[in-house]
């Protein structure tokens, strides 16, 4: 297709090498959004994305993953288009002065391939490879969006939202290339999620799209000035290692063995003694612990389903290569 953008060109470059890699694999896809600094997931046929959260990945260092976000298995290249189309529906865009559909969000279309081998021991050994193809919303100046009909305000806070994250991401990049001691990297959700591509161990590659427009200069140098700087990020790429399944598991079950200990650890500050003994510092400290024990659950509840979908990735391959036999 002539006219394919890049998400169906990787995914088409992607299967034709697998197909002659002569080895067992599964690719799974996500499509993520986020919109005023809120996760939505493109590819749920449920409402409720109060599930999204952002944790760090135990199995790989400087990562993060998005839990509740669902993956859908793709077995061909054509079946991406379907996938996307889904997304696309439900996609913030709107009507604005400069783009009739202007995203109103970004985007993370992911690609996650789980290659599977045996060990001449005869152990199941599982490498993992992920593609992030990432969509920023474009910085707009809010004056010339703005917007022809009556949602003026609401496309206001959203360029707002947008920007706002821009500026954090620009901040992320500036003090890498400056060698900063502290990268704020929780600032935003947005940087977050591009963690392990800003000076992380991946490869990472930038595609800043301009406009000739002389009415749109502004945007256009600070596009460039943008790209510049990014440029100018080290990276330190690392070749995806082999792991076993046993492997894989064991650690998933340490930091929920962790995670349980500081449960058990946070619940067991229930009665200590305060030394202010106020009764306003007693409530902020129990609604504090509150908050601690309840994001400890939502973290343990996190993991054991990263361990559960690992699970039905192995057993997914391993049906694979029964049909195969």
């Amino acid at each position: 297709d002539p006219l394919a953008g890049i998400i169906p060109r990787a995914l088409s470059q992607l299967f034709d090498e697998l197909r002659i890699s002569n080895t067992e694999y599964t690719v799974r896809v996500s499509y993520l959004e986020l919109y005023n600094e809120e996760l939505f997931d493109l590819l749920s046929s449920s409402e409720d994305n109060s599930k999204l959260r952002i944790y760090e990945d135990v199995t790989r260092k400087g990562s993060n993953i998005v839990n509740g976000l669902e993956e859908i298995t793709v077995y061909n290249k054509n079946e991406v288009y379907k996938i996307m189309a889904q997304g696309q529906e439900r996609k913030k865009v709107a009507s604005t002065l400069m783009n009739a559909q202007s995203s109103r969000s970004h985007t993370v279309f992911t690609i996650v391939i789980h290659m599977k081998e045996n060990s001449p021991e005869g152990e199941e050994l599982v490498k993992i490879g992920k593609l992030n193809l990432v969509d920023l919303a474009g910085s707009e100046n809010i004056s010339k969006a703005g917007s022809d009909n009556p949602a003026k305000r609401e496309r206001a806070r959203e360029c707002v939202n947008i920007n706002q994250s821009l500026l954090t991401l620009g901040r992320v990049i500036t003090a890498l290339v400056e060698r900063h001691p502290h990268i704020p990297y929780r600032e935003s959700k947005l940087t977050r999620i591009l963690q392990e591509s800003l000076g992380g161990r991946t490869k990472t590659s930038i595609i800043a799209t301009i406009s000739p427009g002389h009415k749109d200069l502004e945007e256009t140098m600070s596009t460039l000035e943008y790209a510049h700087r990014a440029k100018n990020i080290q990276n330190k790429p690392e070749v995806n290692q082999k792991m076993t399944k046993k492997a894989i598991l064991k650690e998933y079950a340490e930091e929920i063995d962790r995670l349980k200990r500081d449960l058990q650890a946070a619940r067991d500050k229930s009665g200590v003694y305060l030394a202010n003994e106020t009764f306003a510092e007693m409530t902020l400290k129990q609604e504090e612990q509150k908050k601690e024990i309840q994001e400890l659950l939502l973290k343990k509840k996190a993991m054991e389903d990263e361990r559960d979908r690992m699970v039905a990735v192995f057993a997914d391959l391993s049906q694979q290569l029964e049909q195969r036999d």
